[in-house]
């Protein structure tokens, strides 16, 4: 019994620390804005096919012919005077364009030459000159001179069939570039669109954060009596609480004790009846057992002598603690605690009563703040957004528009692109088939009058690839000259510059764009540029930075609510809160549960009980009376027998079925009280110990509100600075970043020169490669044809060596 009051002690304890520990202490407006919500990112779309090995060389060539810097100056004059034909100014645009000229040049003389010496060659050849003369005279060299040949054609047909493959390949590049842009283009302005509204929702956004915690503080404001309260509550807890249950315990150690006495006084006069009703039927028994009639009666005697209760109680010992409990009881103890904790429940009502008027400035000051932060919209030049965002949706719907014909017109370009490519291919094949029929079919020992027609075939796929040069090549020079001069002037007026941002230095330039003037379009004072806008997207800077708002909108004269705070600090630090002093114990009380715990601890717990057993005896005497009956032969003793077993019985039953319980309960009550009077006095100072701790808080509870008030005034304040240096570093860092239009610009960029003018670079450098090559090839091919074609004369000097006697050596057939 000792362990379990042990464990119900240290239970109790533990409950007392775990309250007093729970701080109630918060600040109730702690918000934590979320992020601004952002469009998705994008990336720069990269090309369906790699042109770089193409790009690398293209570009290589146009920096050879084209090695002067880009001429800023030049451009600006042009586009200023809107006049080229000045002497001055057409002297340096010559100048500038000169390596473009000399290639100018040289592809005129190509077109010019090729066609005349075509034109030539065949009449030449129809009159039996340049080779057309069918004879071939046989040296002892000749099969050197047609290896050498022939293994010079094979490397300049791979050669053009390598351009060839460039030809194609670039062909299809620029197809799914030209039919792709579109879209991708329609794209692109569709995620700068996107991003473009984006930033009067994000600024949105930062407004309805701030007016969510202004609301937030308003309401704890409005809550000032149960934020507050509790507060002040836990101010007071840690030390209240412990002493009121502490004494809430000893109340009810003391209401234990009386329910013990009375129990003990209730007990003693059951015993002392039961007693008296023991001892008469006692008497009646051995009256009866002493009368002359009763037979054989005298025996059990002994057994009537043995017959008693065996219980007795002594409270002569506990008058005094009877007095000390009923002086305790009078004492009302649990009123007093109650009324500690009433006390303690209406510190926030009593809270909310004197802050009311304050409440009503505070809420005043709040909606002030409310709108000043409102306006700081009202100087953001969204309006130019929006019509920027109108603009754009206007050049989606035209590109939509124009998006057929653009189809239409690559459809019509990539057909001609692939009869260029397969005119070359042409060429190609008739070389490849010469090389391959002209070797098969030749034996080297035969008359060049007997040469089989496969070898003769050979030689005719040979001269065919040189007709179709001299015919197509010259045409396809005017188309590399023309591709030339676009794609090549592309790249090094439009593509370099804007790389290295030149271009949009021009496009800054005051007058070179008629009315345009991007500090004006948005409605700014400072002198943006295109090229500063560029580098701080690039750096994915917020709008403010990069459009230099700071010069147009003071951010301070909205978000400084200093001016604000101020007021509402003082307001509510001058809020009259006041609690009533209370006294938790009074010293009456105090003396009583002294009084009590020094009666309670000089007790003799052991001595209230002397005896306690439970008879038990009783219905074995009623057994024996009840066989002595059958003995007598008296009627009256008979009946005063069983009269007297049956009180026996009676008696007995009352003690199995309410004295033995009573007494057994009474033990285990006694048992835990003397435990508890054991530390009885221990446990009152601990009471008392912590009553006049609480007390000493509670005398001085002004400070405490004071202590709290300010912890809360401070709360609130500290929440308006941390909006303002929130909404502050969100709108000046955060809002707008403009990493989006940078990829717009790079995305434009990729499109124009990564897909479009290298793809279309590539492809007129590969077909002019070719050209090029087919100049030697026309040379060896005529050379080689007369190797394979059947000659019409015979060589006299051949038939003398074929007569003479000595073996020739066995030559392979090429």
């Amino acid at each position: 019994m000792g362990t379990s009051t042990s464990l119900i002690l240290g239970v109790v304890n533990l409950l007392l620390f775990l309250r007093t520990c729970v701080s109630t202490q918060h600040c109730p407006a702690g918000i934590i804005p979320p992020e601004l919500d952002s469009p998705e990112s994008w990336s720069v779309h990269k090309p369906p096919f790699d042109t770089g090995f193409m790009s690398s060389i293209v570009h290589s060539f146009l920096s050879s012919v084209q090695p002067n810097p880009f001429p800023k100056d030049l451009f600006i004059q042009i586009l200023n005077t809107k006049n080229i034909t000045g002497t001055t100014t057409l002297n340096e645009v010559l100048r500038y364009e000169v390596g473009f000229l000399v290639c100018v040049a040289i592809g005129i003389l190509y077109i010019v030459l090729m066609p005349l010496i075509g034109l030539c060659f065949a009449c030449c050849r129809c009159c039996g000159n340049c080779g057309g003369y069918m004879y071939q005279k046989q040296t002892s060299s000749i099969n050197c001179r047609r290896r050498s040949f022939y293994w010079v054609t094979f490397l300049i047909t791979l050669l053009i069939f390598a351009g060839n493959i460039c030809m194609f390949l670039s062909n299809n590049h620029t197809h799914e570039s030209v039919r792709s842009a579109p879209g991708e283009f329609n794209t692109t302005l569709k995620n700068l669109q996107s991003y473009i509204s984006n930033i009067p929702k994000q600024i949105d956004q930062v407004l309805s954060e701030s007016f969510v915690v202004v609301d937030n503080v308003t309401y704890n404001i409005k809550e000032i009596g149960p934020l507050l309260g509790r507060d002040i509550q836990g101010g007071i807890e840690g030390a209240m609480m412990p002493a009121l249950d502490s004494a809430a315990v000893m109340a009810q150690v003391v209401q234990n004790t009386s329910v013990l006495l009375y129990t003990l006084n209730t007990t003693q006069k059951e015993l002392n009846l039961l007693q008296s009703n023991l001892t008469g039927v006692k008497s009646r028994i051995n009256k009866t057992l002493h009368s002359q009639g009763c037979n054989q009666c005298v025996f059990l005697q002994s057994e009537l002598d043995k017959l008693s209760l065996g219980t007795s109680i002594n409270l002569s010992s506990l008058s005094k603690l009877q007095s000390a409990v009923d002086q305790a009881e009078k004492t009302d103890l649990n009123t007093q605690i109650q009324k500690g904790k009433d006390f303690f429940e209406s510190i926030p009502d009593r809270v909310a009563d004197a802050t009311t008027d304050s409440v009503k400035q505070v809420e005043q000051d709040l909606q002030t703040i409310k709108n000043q932060v409102s306006q700081v919209t009202s100087d953001i030049p969204l309006q130019q957004l929006t019509e920027f965002s109108n603009s754009l949706s206007t050049v989606q719907e035209e590109t939509k528009n124009y998006t057929p014909t653009i189809d239409l017109a690559e459809k019509l370009r990539w057909i001609i692109a692939i009869i260029l490519c397969c005119l070359i291919l042409l060429v190609v094949m008739c070389n490849v088939l010469g090389l391959m029929l002209g070797p098969s079919g030749l034996v080297p020992k035969n008359d060049p009058t007997d040469r089989s027609s496969t070898a003769n075939c050979g030689g005719l796929f040979l001269m065919a690839g040189v007709g179709f040069s001299f015919l197509f090549s010259w045409i396809f020079m005017i188309i590399v000259l023309i591709l030339f001069l676009v794609g090549g002037n592309m790249y090094t007026l439009i593509c370099v510059p804007w790389k290295t941002q030149q271009l949009f230095q021009i496009i800054d330039t005051p007058g070179v764009i008629p009315g345009f003037q991007l500090s004006q379009s948005l409605g700014l004072k400072t002198n943006l540029t295109i090229t500063n806008v560029y580098n701080d997207c690039q750096m994915n800077k917020s709008l403010w930075n990069t459009l230099h708002l700071e010069d147009i909108i003071n951010l301070n004269d909205y978000l400084n609510v200093s001016k604000y705070t101020g007021h509402v600090q003082e307001v509510l630090q001058s809020s009259n809160i006041t609690l009533p002093s209370i006294v938790l114990l009074n010293s009456e009380t105090k003396k009583q549960l002294s009084s009590f715990s020094a009666t309670a601890s000089s007790v003799n717990v052991s001595s209230i009980m002397q005896k306690v057993t439970i008879p038990t005896n009783f219905s074995y005497l009623a057994d024996q009376l009840d066989a002595l009956v059958k003995k007598q032969t008296n009627d009256t003793i008979k009946a005063e027998l069983q009269n007297e077993a049956k009180d026996l019985r009676f008696i007995q039953t009352q003690i199995n079925s309410t004295i033995k319980p009573q007494l057994m309960d009474l033990a285990s009550q006694i048992e835990f009280f003397s435990d508890i009077m054991s530390h009885i006095n221990g446990t009152v100072e601990i009471v008392l110990e912590k009553v006049n701790s609480a007390q000493d808080v509670l005398n001085n509870t002004a400070q405490t509100v004071k202590s709290k008030l300010t912890e809360f005034v401070d709360c609130q304040i500290g929440v308006f600075t941390t909006l303002a240096e929130w909404a502050n570093q969100t709108i000046t860092e955060k809002v707008g970043r403009c990493g989006p239009v940078a990829v717009t610009v790079n995305t434009v960029e990729n499109l124009v020169c990564s897909q479009l003018v290298d793809s279309l670079n590539a492809f007129w450098f590969s077909l002019g490669w070719c050209m090029v090559f087919l100049i030697p090839s026309i040379i060896f091919s005529v050379k080689l044809a007369k190797f394979y074609r059947r000659m019409k004369y015979k060589d006299e000097y051949l038939d003398n060596i074929m007569m003479n006697p000595f073996p020739r050596v066995n030559q392979k057939p090429y």
